[in-house]
């Protein structure tokens, strides 16, 4: 039967004619060798054009990866070579090789060779690392050289295909050929050898439309491949599939089957002439270069054809190979020398022998004694421990039941299901169902069928049981039964499933044939992800999703366990190979074959399924067997189901625990944790951040001494201006002010200092961060007295840049006259400073507010004037304190109770005539002082308007002076001019 292969078109570019393509070996990169002169690297999984290279301006016809130094060689029409590294787009080496066109470049798999083959009928071996020179020549053919390859079994060996239709085999060591096959009718243009070792044969195609597969042991001819309508311009054995593929003039591309030569498909993209091929043997990709662009398919699925058993034992198929090992113990324990999650174990294959089909699927039954190989439509059954054949037969599908050693089922046709029970045929069905497309094992028969739905038969009695109208990908059962995940293309369905019900209905044949069971299945939850592959643990279900994610569903909340390597369109690499229970770990493969494994706790697991059933007793009993290096994973857990209370009880993790504390508002909690910070990490920005976040707690709950701890010993200033100043805690703010200034945070010190009244430590700080501008302004408005200081400082520092612009600046010692009312400001000053004195003890009272918030818009300077101050006088006194109360009368304790009320009386109007004594006494003070104040104020305009008149007097003084001057300079210059007149009148004459 032919083999089943799903081609898929992953690439599709149009350019110019393609001579040459490579498929890079680790990177999804195809290379393309362009008629224009150009080589371009494409993603043949995003389609992305990756980098272009301009190589000549006359054809490329061959361009080959030299991957073990991230380098391409490239032949041209202009006879040279170059070689480009594709990371830097470096040119290497660029150098003139042959006298005429250069057909192929063929790289040695090891050594630092590549060979070339010309029209010149030459062949040349050159070594890199020697400078590129030519170490060997080869000669012997009558014409074109039109490829070489190299003998993947013994690499010093290489054959030649030529125009003079011959192809020769060489040796590096002799400049002539060992042997010439002959029996193309015209030139020969391509050649490969067979990739694994237990065929010698060489393929090649020919100008006469035929491939031949060769025996060059016997150097006979073995088969002859037709089907071109004309010439063959380029074959290969696919390196990972057994098939041989021609490309051809005819615009086609021809696979056949490797063993049988069956022709298994044509490829016609449409594209014109077809002209090179390449392949690896890490992928089914196959690349095909046309006369109009370049395409990239995948034949069939590139996941690795592997299977692992229960205990460990992996069995896996590399073409033909059958292959074992255990990866048993190779992960390691609890130890020290255990390896990381996610790094490569260091596996030791067994090999099995080879298989008489080729492999494409590979799967244990139940208990892992047997083995079933499916592919070329055939199925065989082998023993697991030597590969001994227990049974076989052609089958489109094969599966193993869940239970029964021996029980299996194979779809024979479209309609047509046989079960078999111990290996031997039981009976044949037919599903109701327009089609039967696939099929799934496990504890009951999955039929994939064809309108969009699953059937589920009883592999016992092959009744009906029931129907899901779901498109399924996967079916996946649980090691119980009770459980079963349907995986469609974009989601995954969980059902439970009623074996009770099903069994009962089937032995009292009350099975419906329409609809099965009722009963049989409910549906649990959805699963939004698309799983690529997956295990059961118990009730967890562990997958691999299509983003390179390995995660796991408890009760349908999922949880990511780690991120994996994606291909460059982001898809996963890897799929869930099976869970070894006594281990605690998932293994997984991917592509390559190579295996790696996580730590996932079966406890946890268990631990986490109790908690989803709501069965809080079955998981505290299960939390015991859990390491506590696991707690932290279980109170996250915890946390995503929204039990906060108990992940806090609990994590081990201190971080953890002191967010879970602030989330539950329990401040005290918090407030020990940050207690018990190791010294080394106190300052640490982490431990700073923390501070802050209980701080804002603290102050949610208006805990203002915990909220002041907190920005302490976070240094968090600003939080710290911003409590201090809105609780009025006087002390706290000089002390913040201290503590910022020492810290540094000047912007901090000044606010600080400023609420405080601190004026003069204000100035300093602008004179010490050399402010000097600004010092000048703040004390021309609060600090005149210190003018004078710091206008000189300034001066100073600005003389340093301009002297001219130091010359500018007045002061109020030289230039009185630029500062105005300096006296009366001078008298504010001490007014101020005075008032400050009398309320540092006690502070002005926050009731004082309505009345002292108006002081704010006063003009003190214009007040004093007005009142008649200024000139320096003394400040007001303060206003005097008040009388204290009265002394209680004495209390006659033998008067009548009609005494006491008269005595209380008596008191109460002698304290209102003491209360309007005093106030008449402060009312009188206070007209005093504005009576003292208008004198001030009198005698300080007298003393201006004085000022004032001696300036004018002084300035007409000057003026009178200025015109006398004037004149006797016009006189005497006027009689200069009547002496130079006379003495030139003399001269003339």
């Amino acid at each position: 039967m032919p083999i089943r292969l799903d081609i898929k078109k992953k690439l599709s570019v149009s350019s110019e004619r393609v001579k040459s393509v490579d498929i890079h070996p680790t990177e999804s990169w195809a290379l393309a060798a362009l008629y224009s002169g150009n080589v371009t690297i494409w993603d043949y999984e995003s389609g992305s054009n990756v980098k272009t290279f301009e190589v000549s301006e006359l054809p490329v016809r061959c361009a080959k990866f030299i991957t073990r130094k991230q380098w391409f060689v490239a032949s041209s029409d202009d006879m040279r070579l170059r070689v480009y590294n594709y990371n830097t787009m470096e040119k290497v080496k660029d150098f003139e090789a042959h006298s005429d066109y250069i057909r192929y470049v063929e790289v040695h798999p090891t050594l630092p060779y590549f060979l070339t083959s010309s029209d010149d009928m030459t062949i040349k071996c050159w070594d890199w690392d020697r400078g590129f020179d030519c170490t060997q020549l080869f000669e012997g053919h009558a014409h074109y050289v039109m490829m070489v390859k190299f003998n993947p079994k013994d690499t010093n060996t290489f054959a030649s295909a030529s125009l003079d239709r011959s192809i020769k085999v060489w040796g590096l060591g002799s400049p002539l050929p060992h042997y010439t096959l002959e029996g193309h009718e015209r030139g020969v243009n391509c050649i490969d050898y067979y990739p694994s070792g237990d065929k010698p044969y060489i393929l090649s195609g020919a100008d006469d439309r035929t491939v031949k597969i060769w025996d060059y042991q016997t150097k006979s001819i073995v088969h002859s491949l037709e089907g071109h309508s004309h010439n063959i311009c380029a074959v290969l054995f696919h390196p990972k599939l057994p098939l041989i593929c021609s490309a051809s003039e005819d615009g086609t591309v021809r696979l056949w089957q490797s063993t049988t030569y069956r022709a298994e498909t044509t490829l016609n993209y449409g594209m014109e002439r077809a002209w090179a091929l390449a392949a690896t043997r890490e992928t089914t990709k196959l690349a095909i270069g046309f006369d109009e662009g370049c395409v990239v398919v995948e034949l069939g699925s590139d996941d690795a054809v592997v299977s692992m058993d229960g205990t460990g034992k992996v069995v896996w198929a590399k073409n033909n190979e059958i292959q074992t090992a255990t990866v048993r113990g190779l992960a390691g324990g609890d130890d020290d020398d255990a390896l990381p999650d996610g790094e490569r174990l260091p596996v030791v294959p067994r090999d099995l022998g080879a298989c008489e089909l080729y492999p494409q699927t590979i799967k244990h039954n139940c208990n892992g004694r047997f083995i079933a190989v499916c592919g070329d439509g055939e199925f065989i059954i082998y023993t697991a421990q030597a590969l001994r054949n227990k049974a076989f037969g052609q089958a489109i599908d094969f599966v193993w039941s869940a239970a029964g050693t021996g029980d299996y089922a194979i779809r024979e046709s479209a309609n047509r299901v046989k079960f078999f029970k111990n290996f031997k045929e039981s009976r044949a069905i037919k599903p109701a169902a327009a089609s039967a497309d696939g099929l799934f094992g496990g504890h009951l028969l999955g039929v994939k069928g064809g309108d969009s739905a699953v059937l589920f038969y009883d592999w016992d009695s092959g009744e009906f049981v029931r129907k899901i109208d779901v498109a399924p990908k996967e079916v996946y059962w649980s090691d119980s039964g009770n459980l079963v995940l349907i995986a469609t293309e974009d989601s995954a369905y969980v059902l439970s499933y009623n074996a009770a019900a099903v069994a009962s209905a089937v032995a009292m044949g009350q099975v419906s044939p329409d609809d099965g069971v009722d009963g049989s299945f409910d549906l649990l939850f959805e699963i939004n992800d698309t799983i690529t592959s997956g295990e059961w643990v118990g009730d967890c279900f562990i997958y691999c999703n299509n983003a390179g994610r390995l995660n796991y569903s408890v009760g349908g909340k999922i949880q990511t366990l780690v991120h994996l390597d994606t291909n460059s369109s982001g898809a996963t690499m890897h799929s869930v190979l099976g869970y070894l229970a006594k281990e605690d770990r998932v293994y997984l493969v991917d592509k390559g074959l190579n295996i790696v494994s996580y730590r996932v706790m079966m406890a946890v697991l268990q631990y986490q399924t109790a908690v989803m059933r709501g069965d809080f007793d079955a998981a505290n009993e299960l939390l015991a067997a859990i390491p506590e290096s696991e707690y932290t994973t279980i109170a996250r857990f915890l946390e995503a189901q929204g039990f906060k209370e108990e992940a806090l009880e609990v994590t081990t993790d201190d971080d953890h625990k002191f967010d879970l504390a602030l989330e539950l508002g329990k401040i005290d909690v918090a407030h020990e944790l940050m207690k018990q910070t190791p010294e080394e990490e106190k300052n640490s920005i982490d431990t700073m951040a923390k501070w802050k976040k209980l701080s804002d707690a603290a102050l949610k709950i208006s805990d203002f001494e915990l909220t002041e701890a907190c920005s302490l010993a976070s240094d968090d200033f600003p939080g710290l201006l911003l409590l201090y100043s809105a609780v009025g805690n006087f002390d706290g703010m000089e002390r913040l002010a201290k503590m910022a200034q020492e810290k540094g945070k000047t912007n901090i010190a000044f606010v600080s200092y400023l609420l405080t009244g601190n004026v003069e430590e204000c100035a300093n700080l602008l004179v010490a961060t050399n402010r000097l501008p600004e010092a000048a302004f703040f004390a021309r408005t609060y600090l005149p007295s210190r003018v004078e200081e710091i206008v000189s400082l300034w001066k100073e520092d600005l003389s340093k840049v301009s002297e001219s612009a130091a010359g500018a600046l007045a002061d109020p010692a030289t230039h009185p006259d630029m500062f105005p009312d300096m006296a009366v400001a001078l008298q504010v000053e001490q007014m101020f400073m005075a008032q400050r004195e009398a309320t540092k003890a006690t502070g002005i009272a926050a009731t004082d507010y309505p009345t002292a918030k108006d002081d704010l818009d006063l003009d003190l300077i214009a007040l004093v004037k007005s009142q008649g101050g200024g000139g320096g006088a003394a400040p007001p006194p303060p206003p005097p304190a008040p009388a204290a109360p009265p002394a209680p009368a004495p209390v006659d304790d033998d008067d009548p109770a009609e005494d006491d009320g008269a005595a209380a009386e008596s008191a109460r109007l002698a304290q209102e005539a003491e209360t309007a004594r005093l106030a008449q006494e402060a009312e009188m003070a206070r007209l005093a002082q504005e009576a003292e104040m208008a004198r001030l104020a009198q005698e300080a305009e007298a003393k201006r308007l004085a000022e004032e008149a001696a300036a004018a007097k002084a300035a007409e003084e000057a003026a009178a002076a200025e015109a006398a001057a004037a004149e006797a300079a016009a006189a005497e210059a006027a009689k200069a001019k009547e002496d130079d007149m006379g003495d030139d009148f003399g001269d003339d004459w």
